[in-house]
């Protein structure tokens, strides 16, 4: 059998990770144990939340240790199983991280049908990103016919699925992107009703004016994913009763631009006036959405209702530059690493 590839954190990040933190580091493919199913990896899955898990600094989830395998999720394809429900063969997603083999438990895993949609959807529109858009704009955010509805980082993996459920509810809906290319594509391809480039705003406020003139009516609902200049340009127009979900902050992951963010008092005093709702929601407590999820999206993806984007790195060994790419915004839809065929 061929080696096992993975991975590994090398050092925690100071401030913005980078290729340094990383480490390729090559092993004998692990052995299944009783119940555990061995599975040579396809896809995987990076995130933003994979961030947090670089550091060391107490958060919803362990962080991983130095030396340890990167967490993540993947599709592989059974090479052997100890647990009777899965057969060598079998296709199955599960958290076996950045590494070309992995071992996990049967009960971590779920099966895959390769004939009802493609493996990498498992990671991206029918997997967690699809969930938590789901979760985020119909659980959390309670999104009506006719409100209007801002979604950030509008073309990733979350919010181009979110910002087309909220379209699908009748909402009016404003996504914010970085560069004229995505918010073409927003608009033209995700049925956005208009799509804001947050780099042709210097600050803050020259986000809100440009937040004020497309929705007039202001916001009434937010799925935020990033922080930064969006959020403050959002917070002053947001409607009384106006609901927030809060999904990420990805332009504070790394303990940047934090200097220029809006002091708490004075976005607590919006929160008070104006009646806010804002929730915190980590999509791991929603798991129990998923059957409900997969009724309604998958029809609509496969009748062409809801667009999917991918941005497909080839090789394991480049899954740390894709990371680091996605998290300055590079990435143009769901982040995917192609491990095999």
């Amino acid at each position: 059998m061929s080696e096992r590839r993975s991975i590994v954190l090398a050092e925690r990040p100071a401030g913005h990770p980078t290729e340094d933190n990383f480490r390729l580091e090559k092993g004998p493919v692990p052995e299944p144990g009783e119940g555990e199913v061995l599975a040579r990896i396809l896809w995987l899955s990076l995130d933003p939340y994979m961030r947090g898990r670089m550091d060391a600094a107490k958060s919803y989830a362990a962080p991983v240790e130095l030396g340890a395998v990167m967490e993540g999720g993947c599709v592989g394809q059974v090479l052997a199983s100890n647990d009777p429900r899965y057969a060598q063969g079998d296709y199955v997603t599960g958290q076996f991280g950045w590494t070309s083999h992995g071992v996990l438990k049967g009960d971590a895993l779920r099966k895959l049908d390769p004939a009802k949609a493609p493996l990498q959807y498992a990671l991206g529109a029918l997997g967690m990103p699809g969930l938590t858009a789901w979760v985020g704009i119909n659980r959390i955010l309670e999104a009506k016919t006719g409100e209007t509805v801002v979604i950030s980082a509008a073309t990733g993996a979350v919010g181009s699925l979110a910002g087309q459920l909220a379209r699908e509810k009748g909402c009016r809906v404003i996504g914010v992107a970085g560069g004229p290319k995505k918010c073409a594509h927003a608009e033209s391809e995700l049925g956005y009703d208009v799509c804001l480039d947050h780099h042709a705003a210097a600050d803050g406020q020259a986000m809100a004016d440009r937040i004020a003139e497309a929705a007039p009516g202001g916001v009434d609902c937010y799925f935020e994913n990033v922080g930064g200049k969006t959020l403050d340009g959002v917070l002053p127009n947001m409607n009384v009763g106006g609901r927030i979900a809060l999904c990420g902050v990805i332009a504070w992951y790394s303990g940047a631009n934090l200097d220029d963010a809006t002091p708490l008092p004075k976005v607590w005093r919006t929160i008070l006036v104006n009646r806010l709702r804002v929730q915190g929601f980590i999509i791991f407590d929603h798991f129990d959405q998923f059957p409900h999820f997969v009724d309604e999206v998958a029809p609509m993806l496969a009748d062409g209702r809801l667009r999917y984007r991918e941005d497909v790195t080839e090789g394991l060994e480049n899954a740390p530059k894709a990371f680091l790419s996605m998290l300055e915004g590079g990435n143009f839809g769901k982040t995917l690493v192609k491990v095999a065929d």
